[in-house]
């Protein structure tokens, strides 16, 4: 297939917002396509090429200076070559051969190919079809049942691998992908809830745990063979010796277990978030020592058990594990949840995660079963100024720099910038202030425009990390829109002294 036909299919789905129109325009696509083609061309339209990162950013692609092709003539398979030689170099010499290889792909695509594979290689398509759209893309183009191809996809932790076996497979093939030891699957995920009595109340009964404040791992044992991955499920083993020792000492022969790792200071508080994940991109570093704690089993000794309901799994975890099992409490009374969650809170955790007792694994999903329940904070921040946005967002003013105000100058004064967010803003807001924004722009640099440091907005945030990206030395966690404050003056802003007041340390 030309990759331009794939570029018209990406065009189509972003330009609507019906789920039911990107699903068709998607199973045209995919019906289309030679069986070698399949899983490169679900990588392009998810962002994810097979490759992975393949050495190459935004500098590296916006210094680049090439004429680009009249016609297309560029194949998908064209494309995944191009992005194997990128991955490939390496060493002396790598730099040069990145960039002639760029500048052959560059010259051969047409302009309208070359902004898709940028945006391909920078991981930034956003074209609104998540993967569960491509899941259901998939299994109307194989003419497969939509829950049998999103339960292969879970297991196996790998959608390529999936569409491949959709649309070129047989209905017994598919039907057989079950948890393997060793291969990742996708983690299940929780909704969310204002209170613990709001979660309890939906649920009933319900396992009320300790939400950590740490990194999600996912540990796989055959025999003393120890795989440990992220909840992307890229593979850190060599990098968590100390989980690898803890996970080789329980009494099992084989197992899957789900759980958290953190970092923790002398008197056994977690330590800042940054303190663990330094421990996922360091080589080397084993100064910060990292402790695992699971909250869930999938597997043990042959038996699957993603089926079976929770209360079962939670025994089976406390028996092996029972030192490394996440706090936490059986009950049906919503006061008693609580008092775990008060708690959690007071041992510096998040807050809790609510979960039905009698619940499966739904491997890849965000169900109703699990819901998380965290102290949401609100401020009230200046908007400094805003990116244009693109796909969907083309022509809008989306990304938002927002700032605090330094009280006492400990930081130049005036607004200190925190981070960004385009979460939260709907299509009404969005109208609002691109048509505002630029009436009262004071100058403009490629791609954003620039503020008078007058207008308010309400963020909610998670809560706030260390940073030395950001002057205050901060960063807002999970910052989304919840309203603009045109009640409020930047002087009734709240101050970088007070978000620094929450970083714990």
């Amino acid at each position: 297939m030309l990759l331009a036909d794939l570029v018209e299919t990406v065009d189509a789905v972003t330009a609507t917002r019906s789920r039911l129109a990107k699903i068709e325009a998607l199973a045209s696509a995919l019906g289309r396509l030679d069986p070698d083609e399949v899983t490169p061309a679900v990588g392009f339209l998810t962002a994810s090429p097979r490759q992975g990162r393949v050495g190459v950013g935004w500098r590296g692609l916006s210094a680049l200076a090439a004429e680009h092709a009249d016609e297309s003539a560029l194949t998908i398979g064209d494309l995944d070559v191009a992005l194997d030689a990128l991955a490939a170099a390496s060493g002396a010499g790598s730099v040069a051969v990145r960039s002639e290889t760029l500048r052959d792909l560059a010259g051969r695509a047409t302009s309208g190919e070359w902004d898709f594979i940028s945006r391909v290689i920078l991981g930034e398509l956003r074209t609104g079809a998540l993967e569960g759209v491509l899941l259901d893309a998939i299994a109307r183009a194989a003419d497969r049942p939509a829950d049998v191809v999103r339960r292969a996809a879970m297991l196996s932790g790998d959608l390529g691998e999936t569409a491949v076996l959709a649309l070129t497979g047989t209905a017994d093939e598919l039907d057989a992908v079950g948890l393997v030891v060793g291969r990742a699957v996708l983690p299940m995920l929780a909704s969310t809830a204002a209170t613990v009595t709001e979660a309890v109340e939906t649920l009933g009964e319900a396992s009320v745990e300790y939400k950590l404040d740490g990194a999600r791992i996912q540990v796989h044992r055959r025999g003393d063979d120890v795989r440990i991955f992220t909840r992307n499920l890229a593979d850190i083993t060599h990098r968590l010796p100390e989980v690898v020792d803890v996970v080789r000492a329980m009494p099992v022969t084989d197992v899957i277990l789900d759980g958290e790792t953190l970092a923790l200071d002398e008197n056994d508080s977690p330590r800042p978030f940054q303190d663990t994940m330094a421990r996922f991109g360091a080589e080397k570093a084993r100064e910060t020592e990292l402790h695992p704690w699971f909250f869930d089993v999938l597997h043990i000794d042959g038996r699957d058990l993603i089926d079976e309901p929770l209360r079962l799994r939670r025994d089976e975890l406390g028996r092996i594990a029972p030192a490394h099992r996440i706090p936490g409490e059986v009950t049906s009374d919503p006061e008693s949840g609580e008092a775990v969650a008060s708690a959690a809170l007071e041992a510096g955790h998040e807050g809790v995660v609510v979960k039905a007792i009698d619940s499966p694994y739904a491997a890849g999903r965000r169900g109703a079963s699990w819901i998380k329940v965290k102290p949401v904070h609100t401020f009230d921040l200046v908007v400094l100024a805003a990116e244009w946005g693109y796909g969907r967002r083309t022509g809008w003013l989306s990304n938002l720099h927002l700032g605090a105000r330094d009280e006492t100058g400990q930081f130049g004064g005036g607004f200190v910038m925190v981070g960004k967010t385009f979460k939260g803003l709907t299509d009404a807001l969005l109208t609002w202030q691109t048509e505002r924004f630029q009436e009262l722009a004071i100058r403009e640099t490629p791609g954003t425009l620039w503020l008078p440091h007058e207008i308010v907005v309400e963020i909610a945030i998670d809560g706030v990390q260390r940073s030395t990206r950001y002057p205050g030395g901060l960063a807002l966690r999970f910052a989304r829109v919840k309203r603009y404050r045109d009640d409020k003056r930047p002087a009734d802003a709240d101050t970088i002294q007070t978000l620094r007041g929450m970083l714990r340390g």
